[in-house]
């Protein structure tokens, strides 16, 4: 009965993208002030949730990833969405500093299921072209359901922050069960396993995607791209709604709670991006590495001087369109490295490769959040935002060495076409 049910696997593909950026946005527009104004935690503690997430994404991203490439990426997107609504619908009924802590592991172990997987079950169903424009597509169908998640976490929220929360949790995991019965898979082909006990068959695939790295150094200054997208991000992500909390009065709309004004926000960034990334579709051919690594050089350099400007702006509308800023390029920056990522990867191990870029930014923010979180217990948190901005500054010279490889790789190439 189920196997009738199963849909186009891009339609499906698409059906995640919405239901998971609605309530994801009802999740995220709430978590940092219900973080800050119901649980009450400090900046320190802020980045340390954010450490705690990430920690659990980085000890569970390859494993995972893994699993994905020699089992079923079906099955571990599944788990995935069900494990995060879990997780979510634990810091909601629990608003303390342990109880959060914990739920920052259970949705971080669920979100590597799918950080890998999601990618490469796509990619194999639909090929890796149609794959990369599809990431673009459903950025935008993401951006216009999420602009209805942060609408109705403004409105559910009016009286009680934590209830967009804990909605949010719940559409999570029907996520997951939806999917049981609509998701199909016809690509996949799993690692062979020649006569391997599991963990030896996750050592194998594993060394695989190392051998994919090592064998294209490009691909290894991309991972260090994100290295450095990591270090910068944890600090801000944790600690820009209690720079705007702290240092302005923010006016209250809609005769609402703050929740309101910080859903405006997001909704007004969402509507920027969705236009962005159309541009972005138009003008960068997302199957040349080095037309993505160009954007992506300015993209960074945008991102990097914003953030500086964002914390020491004395002025809230200033303050307010240096958040757009930023918040609208690093949308537009996460499908152009998917895309980057997944140039000529063999499918037997696309899932582990993605797993490791995600383990390579987790490593970042384990090792960014602490130290902007001392930062903003020692001295502010401008100055920890104004860390944050300058510790993605490396990450400029990193991709420069990998646009400059790729132009030499192509004219290489074109000199041997003519011969």
């Amino acid at each position: 009965m189920f196997r009738n049910l199963k849909v186009n696997a891009t339609q499906v593909y698409l059906f995640i993208e919405f239901a998971a950026s609605a309530f994801f946005s009802m999740l995220f527009v709430s978590m940092s002030l219900y973080e800050v104004t119901v649980a009450g935690l400090t900046p320190l503690q802020l980045v340390l949730v954010g450490s705690t997430l990430e920690v659990a994404a980085f000890v569970f991203e390859a494993p995972t990833g893994v699993v994905a490439d020699l089992h079923s990426r079906r099955a571990s997107i599944i788990i995935g969405y069900l494990l995060m609504g879990v997780g979510f619908l634990v810091e909601g009924l629990f608003p303390a500093f342990l109880p959060i802590l914990l739920a920052q592991v259970i949705w971080g172990l669920g979100y590597t299921f799918t950080s890998g997987a999601s990618q490469a079950w796509i990619t194999d169903e639909i090929g890796e072209e149609p794959a990369n424009k599809l990431f673009l597509r459903a950025t935008q169908v993401g951006l216009v359901a999420s602009l209805i998640g942060m609408g109705l976490a403004a409105w559910l929220g009016g009286t009680n922050v934590a209830l967009p929360i804990l909605i949010g949790a719940i559409g999570v995991m029907c996520i997951g069960l939806i999917l049981v019965v609509i998701m199909p898979e016809t690509g996949f082909q799993p690692t062979p396993k020649e006569d391997r006990n599991t963990w030896q068959h996750m050592a194998h695939t594993f060394n695989e995607g190392l051998k994919a790295v090592r064998s294209r150094p490009q691909l290894m200054t991309i991972l260090g791209v994100g290295l450095f997208y990591g270090l910068y991000s944890e600090g801000f992500d944790r600690l820009w709604v209690k720079h705007l909390l702290d240092t302005f009065d923010l006016p209250i709309i809609f005769g609402n709670n703050q929740l309101a004004f910080f859903a405006a926000l997001r909704i007004s960034a969402s509507i920027l991006t969705i236009f962005a990334v159309r541009f972005v579709e138009r003008k960068v051919d997302t199957g040349n590495s080095l037309a993505i690594g160009r954007a992506m050089l300015v993209v960074t350099g945008i991102i990097a001087v914003a953030m500086i400007g964002f914390a020491v702006s004395p002025l809230l509308p200033l303050t307010l369109i240096l958040y757009l800023v930023i918040d609208v390029l690093r949308d537009v920056r996460n499908p152009l490295t998917t895309a980057w990522v997944n140039q000529k990867l063999d499918s037997k191990i696309r899932a582990t490769v993605h797993s490791m870029a995600g383990q390579v930014d987790a490593f970042g923010q384990i090792a960014g959040g602490p130290s902007v979180g001392a930062v903003a217990k020692f001295f502010s948190v401008i100055a920890a935002i104004v860390t944050s901005g300058l510790l993605l500054l490396p990450a400029m010279f990193l991709i420069g060495r990998a646009n400059r490889a790729l132009a030499q790789e192509e004219g290489g190439e074109r000199v041997e076409s003519r011969e």
